[in-house]
């Protein structure tokens, strides 16, 4: 007899996550991106906060090689600001230097090579 909830072992049980502006596609286990974009909605006041924390998330656990929810584990207990500056310090461990997250206070270069510059 056949049930509803009955789910078929050949299906590709896979979330397709993607990123437009930055060029980023990859796909996910479902039961994964679940865990994680629920734990973001239940902190999150939007739901597309909560939707771009989850991309986010999968793609520094792909590039740093991390498991996504190794990384989930380390936001569990951390809310408000703190999650922006935790989600900030792992973003800034895959971008560019020049580009980095969060930082407050504006970079002055040096009085001789800002001299230099020709405006």
């Amino acid at each position: 007899m056949a049930s509803i909830n009955y789910q078929n072992p050949n299906l590709d049980q896979t979330v397709r996550v993607f990123d437009a502006f930055y060029e980023y596609d990859v796909n996910v286990p479902a039961a994964e991106y679940d865990v994680v974009n629920s734990y973001f909605k239940s902190t999150m006041t939007t739901k597309l906060a909560a939707d771009n924390f989850t991309v986010s998330l999968f793609k520094v656990a792909e590039d740093t090689k991390i498991p996504a929810l190794t990384l989930l584990q380390a936001f569990e207990g951390v809310d408000g600001m703190n999650l922006n500056v935790s989600m900030a310090y792992y973003l800034n461990s895959i971008r560019n230097r020049a580009t980095l997250l969060g930082v407050g206070v504006p970079v002055t270069a040096n009085f001789y090579a800002a001299r230099n510059v020709v405006q």
